[in-house]
């Protein structure tokens, strides 16, 4: 049985070759790559070591085989990954800009992956786990692959696994009332919270990322990550607050370094390291993840982020 397990969409990501090329103009894609935040996380943990399982649904098509081999050839356990005859995998088009700032089209809701539900849950499955990862865009693709993110909650707290947060939920989509509704399920249980400082304020009402951070942790968490990008992340708990500062890498693609970094904190923190650590390993996991083009290409193997944490412990002298 896997160490981590996670849940939600899988699909492949399609997208444009340069900066400025928006998608409402006929022009070249690159794909498909294999992506979705659950299935991102879940490769990064494989790569690094742990043994991680994966629950959702992809198509019986070329792209559905595309997503199960990468994740089965880095070693993610795919047993409950369905392929489905009638739906097709789930797909997102994506444009990048100069400011930085990405286009998406999604098709995940009504494809493969959004027929995900709660009896696809095996309950040996989860309680069998040390770890179980829930993100806020699953809670958001529709009904019933919410309501499976809530039972595996619910197994998972039954058995006492520790659950992780990573609420990347689109407030303009549905409103604050909305997301603190959907995720007031999981956030009940969850030991490990990992927001962005817009998230933290969404979260909680507050009006500042340190302070939203700490309101967090009187909702029952027992650890916040602030995550920073390139700055790195603060880690709060009821007792210390841990700044640590990011890597200097250069960025070809950011999607998916959330996912990576949580991936590499789940790590440290099973194999049982100080927080801080712990956060230090799961930056450069993050900082990794954004130097290659694709959001799951980036996912670092554990030799790879032990070189770049070396290197900058040489520089540091």
């Amino acid at each position: 049985m896997p160490e981590v397990i996670t849940l939600g969409e899988a699909l492949v990501e399609i997208m444009r070759p340069g900066v400025g090329i928006p998608l409402d103009q006929p022009d070249t894609f690159l794909g498909p790559y294999p992506s979705g935040a659950p299935a991102i996380f879940a490769d990064a943990v494989a790569r690094l070591g742990l043994s991680c399982g994966f629950i959702g649904c992809v198509g019986a098509d070329p792209f559905g085989r595309c997503l199960t081999s990468r994740l089965q050839a880095d070693g993610v356990d795919t047993s409950w990954l369905k392929a489905i005859d009638d739906a097709a995998t789930g797909v997102a088009f994506v444009a990048y800009y100069e400011d930085g700032s990405r286009q998406f089209i999604f098709h995940i809701a009504d494809a493969a992956a959004g027929r995900l539900g709660p009896e696809q849950i095996d309950r040996a499955y989860i309680q069998n786990a040390r770890w179980l990862h829930i993100t806020g865009s699953s809670l958001s693709v529709n009904e019933s692959m919410r309501q499976a993110c809530y039972r595996a909650v619910e197994l998972a707290s039954e058995a006492g696994l520790t659950i992780s947060f990573d609420p990347n939920l689109r407030a303009e989509l549905m409103g604050p009332e909305k997301v603190r509704d959907l995720v007031e399920p999981v956030l009940a249980h969850a030991a490990v919270i990992l927001p962005s400082g817009e998230e933290a304020r969404l979260l909680t009402g507050v009006d500042n990322d340190a302070k939203a951070c700490q309101a967090l942790l009187q909702h029952g968490a027992k650890i916040v990550a602030l995550k920073r990008g390139a700055e790195g992340s603060i880690l709060f708990t009821r007792d210390e607050r841990i700044t640590v500062p990011g890597f200097d890498v250069t960025e070809t693609d950011p999607t998916g370094a959330g996912d990576c970094y949580a991936a590499g904190l789940a790590a440290g923190l099973l194999w049982g390291w100080e927080l801080e650590r712990a956060a230090r390993f799961a930056n450069a996991v993050g900082a990794l993840a954004v130097t290659r083009q694709g959001p799951m290409e980036g996912a670092p193997w554990r030799e790879d982020v032990d070189r770049l944490l070396q290197s900058s412990t040489t520089r540091s002298r």
